[in-house]
């Protein structure tokens, strides 16, 4: 292992590749980690996030690629240190405690201080993660939890360089996953760690990252601010990896393809391209001045369209009104805030708002 560097970024990974079997499983993957930054890898079950994870770790060689911690290489054609060495911390979704320690004797399983200091740095994590007197507990006695954030301070204890997370939050009830999250987020920026999180959830991603690499098939598809990926996707699937989607399916001609909407604009399409326009349920838009019932529509919103109600459900915070359209018996999806159920076979019109779609090759 070479010596680390002060002005190096905390993580580097270069063209990092793995095989199995003659299956490419990651391909080319390329990341920087700064110190004190959140980088999740995003992406299905199976898209190479987890294998990633042990690579850098050091718990799965690569077939080819660097990784440098502080500058220092710890995988390379040359090097390969061992996980111990790297200065890495890892939490999994089992939280993996063991069953037979404390929960003080499992934060300080790794440090290798005196026991005065070992305990100076329980105790200080133990009040970091809301435990404080819960030291002499066993895990069993911990709810899940409880027992997340202990493996939370059993992964910091040693004061890694790196912070690996595998689906940490996945095993926590919905209630206690935000608030749990949150506070990791909290004490991760504060320890002030590198930290690499593997989720498949896309609002996960978007509430604990400073920036989302989206995987596909091995791949880093897209990488950026949560806010960029969120509304500048690089494809018909990213945009539909963040949220439900109406795609509107048309060809382009002269560059522009007719829609049940009017024109739009189909600039760099070839004349007989098909092309999807990708629009979110929030900004498929009901034209209630058509009902009599509304505000006038804005200039952005362009043509109506007519669709005939299929189903409508209440989610608690909006609605989801289907339709079937007039246009080309095409179905699309409105959310409304708040309570608006129609009734099946109702005919409403729709806008769409014509700055929040994106234009894709079909």
């Amino acid at each position: 292992m070479s010596k680390p560097r002060p002005d190096a970024p905390r993580l580097v990974v270069q063209s990092l590749s793995r095989s199995y079997g003659g299956v490419r499983v990651v391909s080319d993957l390329s990341l920087v980690v700064e110190a004190g930054q959140v980088t999740c890898l995003l992406g299905p079950s199976g898209c190479g996030k987890s294998t990633t994870l042990r690579m850098i770790a050091g718990v799965e060689t690569p077939d080819q690629g660097r990784i440098l911690i502080d500058g220092a290489e710890v995988f390379g054609p040359t090097t390969h240190t061992p996980p111990e060495a790297r200065g890495v911390g890892l939490m999994f979704q089992d939280f993996a405690l063991f069953p037979h320690l404390t929960v003080a004797g499992n934060i300080a399983f790794g440090l290798r201080r005196d026991g005065t200091q070992r305990m100076a740095r329980v105790d200080a994590l133990l009040e970091k993660v809301n435990l404080s007197g819960f030291g002499d507990k066993h895990p069993h006695q911990l709810s899940g939890g409880e027992q997340q954030r202990v493996a939370l301070a059993r992964a910091l204890a040693p004061r890694p360089r790196v912070m690996l997370m595998d689906e940490p939050f996945s095993g926590l009830d919905n209630r206690l996953r935000d608030g749990i999250r949150d506070a990791t987020l909290d004490l991760l920026k504060d320890e002030g760690a590198a930290v690499l999180l593997v989720t498949h959830e896309p609002n996960e991603a978007m509430r604990m990252a400073d920036e989302i690499a989206l995987m596909r098939a091995g791949l880093i598809v897209q990488k950026g601010a949560p806010y960029n990926l969120y509304n500048a996707p690089i494809d018909r699937a990213a945009a539909a990896f963040f949220s439900d989607v109406n795609v509107i399916a048309g060809t382009s001609r002269g560059a522009l393809t007719q829609t049940p909407f009017g024109v739009f604009l189909t600039p760099g399409h070839a004349d007989g391209t098909p092309v999807h326009i990708v629009i979110r349920p929030q900004h498929l838009k009901i034209d209630f001045d058509r009902a009599g019932r509304g505000p006038n529509p804005t200039p952005q919103d362009g043509t109506a369209a007519r669709g005939i109600v299929t189903r409508a459900r209440f989610l608690g915070y909006e609605s989801l009104v289907e339709f079937k359209m007039d246009f080309d018996g095409s179905a699309l999806t409105a959310a409304v805030p708040g309570v608006f159920l129609p009734k099946v076979g109702t005919p409403l019109w729709l806008m769409i708002r014509r700055d929040r779609c994106f234009v894709f090759a079909g």
